[in-house]
């Protein structure tokens, strides 16, 4: 870590954004990455990153980094001190599986596992971990040490008949299972959340009109023995949360009963068999991650301004808020995946129009700014795509998960080119 903190010595000149600064991490300015020597982030003063995996960059198994690297959560692996960090590929089409096992073996979606070792901060080897699926968005870590992989789809493959939109578990070391999870239910997943005192898995839906869905296994930690699938319900009657502002509480909350979790084509979808029965409806759910004893949700396109809430539930007393609503673009602009810190926290990365922030939020609801995709990459970088500054069209930022063992090293990928980048700093210096 001398090294890294003589290199980051080298960043380029301080730079605000645009946006307001936390008061307690200070503002934004490029930093240079240990890896490639290019600013490729905004970070705060004593922040630094490495950055590993790009897009084609041949795996330890040979096999090339898969694209549209999406969702990721870590997990503590062995006696080593390592950290397995296990990451999704947004890979849609049916152009063929880049490794086994595979579910579908034309479907291009899927994972692959990263090894990091946090003492001496460094990437240290990666594999492919499962494949055959399509889209793989978001997530959520388990608390037996797996992975939930979720298909954000409802394609069928017109050659091998094989529907998607699925649940895939796989372990945070070795291989996926390439069975379905179909009691978790088919549509377009995005992510999960899991209240380890109960094993409850919940699970979000990313449709302009969604569900928030909540999945009761009969053997905690045992999903493949099936269970029961349930969505929200608010007050009497199906209600419409899209518009609702930051505070607004809804005291009322119940869950019915999807009775077709896995419908064939000439039945309903579960967000439609639970708004027969009342349940609540969302505009496009995304990111879900359990934190504080709470389940921390994003609505991307929800709010008054139609760019994102965040809404938090207790599991236990089923109270449900709305933590934050975006007031603005130059605020927030369409949260996607999100993460809460070991010291209680929150990271929610954008995926809106312009420059991309990943912003912190406090459980008080205070927003700022704590990085931006800096990404610009010149001609004439060996093994690396030109992109042209101002070009941030598809360079959201996803995955942000912090390591288990001492919480030093904030982990998060952006999707174009395709990166995977571990931050590290003085965190205790602000809320994160």
């Amino acid at each position: 870590m001398d090294a890294l903190a003589t290199r980051s010595a080298m960043a380029a000149p301080e730079r605000d954004t645009r946006r307001p600064h936390s008061p307690d991490y200070g503002p934004l300015a490029p930093v240079r990455d240990h890896t490639t020597g290019l600013p490729l982030l905004l970070l705060p003063r004593g922040f630094e990153y490495i950055s590993y995996g790009w897009t084609g960059d041949p795996m330890d198994d040979g096999i090339p980094t898969p694209s549209l690297h999406d969702g990721m959560a870590a997990f503590r692996a062995g006696r080593r001190g390592r950290v397995n960090l296990v990451r999704n590929h947004e890979v849609g089409g049916f152009n063929g599986k880049f490794t086994d096992p595979a579910y579908d073996p034309n479907a291009g979606g899927g994972t692959s596992t990263v090894v990091f070792d946090p003492d001496d901060g460094k990437f240290e080897h990666s594999y492919a971990s499962l494949s055959g699926t399509v889209r793989n968005c978001a997530g959520g870590p388990t608390p037996w040490g797996t992975w939930l992989t979720c298909e954000e789809t409802l394609d069928v493959n017109p050659a091998t008949g094989r529907q998607h939109g699925y649940i895939f578990e796989v372990p945070a070391t070795g291989k996926g299972d390439p069975r379905p999870l179909k009691a978790m239910g088919r549509f377009e997943h995005e992510a999960v959340a899991i209240d380890p005192e109960t094993g409850y898995v919940y699970e979000t839906e990313d449709d302009g009109t969604a569900g928030l869905f909540r999945f009761r296994p009969k053997v905690r930690g045992n999903l493949r023995a099936g269970g029961v699938l349930e969505m929200l319900k608010i007050g009497d009657a199906t209600y419409n949360t899209k518009a609702d502002p930051a505070g607004t509480v809804y005291h009322e909350t119940s869950w019915v009963r999807i009775d077709e979790p896995d419908p064939g084509p000439d039945v309903p979808r579960p967000t439609d068999q639970g708004i027969a029965k009342g349940g609540a409806t969302f505009s496009r759910l995304e990111g879900a991650w359990y934190g504080n004893g709470r389940i921390y949700i994003v609505s991307t396109s929800g709010g008054p301004t139609g760019l994102g809430q965040v809404f938090e539930f207790h599991p236990r007393s089923g109270r449900l808020r709305v933590l934050f609503a975006s007031p603005g673009q130059d605020v927030l602009s369409n949260p996607d995946n999100i993460a809460v810190s070991p010291r209680g926290g929150i990271v929610l990365c954008e995926d809106g129009s312009g420059v991309q922030f990943m912003h912190g939020l406090t459980r008080n609801g205070e927003i700022f700014p704590f990085a931006a995709n800096n990404v610009v990459i010149p001609d004439g970088v060996p093994g690396k795509p030109a992109i042209a500054p101002g070009d941030y069209s598809t360079r959201e930022w996803c995955g942000s998960t912090f390591d288990t063992i001492r919480g030093k090293w904030l982990f998060a990928n952006i999707q174009t080119p395709g990166i995977t980048f571990a931050i590290t700093g003085p965190w205790r210096n602000g809320s994160l």
